[in-house]
């Protein structure tokens, strides 16, 4: 399928709308990436035009939920499809119930307390709060927020910059996170209350109005979807 090219902010919010899911970087077979409908040459100039800095912007304004929930990799999912995703994904249990099942790590619970304790947490703060602030700690941190993406439990739900910098020093904007709960409901996202089959239902439908059978195929395995 054939893609139109997508130069200002509003044309990405449009674009998301209508096809509901655009990963960051190339995912899924014969489908769309936000960085292959952008040119090359607009990304990381820190301007209006600069895609890099819309991901954020889309999830701070509640067009899209984003993280990294399919093969640890980044997405972008429009407010209308996310509560079906999130329905698959998701467990039924409580976070504490999966702990207990062995279904999460000690690390992901913990990490998932603080993030609900403090909505949208730095993940500056976050990883020194939760005691991986050490640098040969940083692969744990990362995989309980990869654990806790993948069920969709928490969503990044924008950037913040590093305050009490010097003068003249610069330093990387760090994602902040949000439980994917509080996220919707701050935006006015209701949770899909419908059975998994009936979610997954729904999401095929409006998938197969804009991706090709081999992209269909490949987003449903992606998201744990048979028989397509």
């Amino acid at each position: 399928m054939t893609y139109e090219a997508v130069i200002t902010y509003e044309e990405a919010v449009q674009r998301i709308q209508s096809i509901g899911l655009l990963p960051l970087a190339p995912l899924f077979a014969d489908y769309p990436s936000l960085s292959s409908l952008t040119p090359k040459e607009h990304w990381h100039k820190d301007d209006e035009f600069d895609p890099w800095l819309w991901r954020s912007r889309l999830a701070e304004e509640g067009i899209a939920a984003y993280g990294k929930f399919v093969k640890k990799k980044a997405l972008l999912v429009s407010s209308e499809y996310f509560p079906w995703v999130h329905r698959l994904l998701a467990d039924s249990r409580t976070i504490k119930e999966q702990y207990e099942a062995g279904l999460l790590s000690r690390e992901a619970f913990k990490l998932h307390a603080l993030v609900a304790e403090q909505e949208g947490i730095d993940g500056r703060a976050l990883r020194s709060q939760a005691g991986f602030g050490a640098k040969e700690d940083k692969k744990t941190f990362d995989r309980g927020l990869l654990d806790l993406q993948g069920c969709a439990a928490i969503v990044i739900s924008g950037t913040k910059e590093k305050e009490g910098l010097a003068e003249g020093k610069v330093a990387w904007n760090s994602s902040a996170y949000e439980t994917a709960g509080h996220w919707m409901e701050r935006h006015g996202i209701k949770p899909y209350e419908g059975s998994i089959e009936e979610a997954r239902e729904l999401l095929i439908v409006q998938l197969q109005q804009h991706a090709s059978p081999a992209a269909l195929s490949s987003i449903s395995k992606a998201l744990g979807i048979r028989g397509i």
